[in-house]
């Protein structure tokens, strides 16, 4: 994350506009991958900050992730629609939302402004940003590909 903020000024500089996301991103479906290229869509280059192996465990709880950090960085970092993976420790997105600074923080339709986290929206909003939901792929979620495993 230490590489962030330079990265970012350079996209700056030359006028493109940055989307960020971020997930634990575990277990990688087609639902991530469709909200992911509708993220990329809103600009120039699409930021995903990746939940550690650390705080996917905190946030999901033991057994999770079901990937390593490396896998996944791997696997997104392969997407067409990803330009860049930022692994961040934190169970909240606050600080890498800080030193990215996008223009354009995406989250998925399963959150609306009011449920999501608001100090990640305040972050945000103070650095001249926008949030924008992205629908989600009906069926397509990590909860339910689950069900179907067990």
């Amino acid at each position: 994350m230490t590489e962030l903020p330079a990265w970012r000024e350079g996209l700056r500089r030359r006028g493109l506009r940055l989307v960020a996301t971020n997930g634990c991103f575990d277990l990688l479906h087609r639902g991530h991958v469709a909200s992911l290229e509708a993220a990329r869509a809103l600009g120039d280059s699409l930021l995903v900050g990746l939940n550690s192996d650390e705080s996917v465990a905190a946030l999901k709880g033991p057994g999770r992730p079901w990937t390593s950090e490396a896998d996944r960085v791997c696997i997104l970092t392969a997407l067409r629609a990803v330009d860049a993976v930022c692994v961040f420790p934190e169970t909240t997105a606050v600080r890498f939302l800080e030193q990215a600074r996008p223009d354009i923080y995406v989250k998925g339709g399963d959150y609306t402004l009011e449920t999501m986290n608001q100090e990640e929206r305040r972050m945000v909003e103070s650095q001249g940003g926008r949030v924008v939901l992205v629908a989600e792929l009906a069926g397509r979620s990590t909860s339910a590909l689950l069900k179907r495993i067990a």
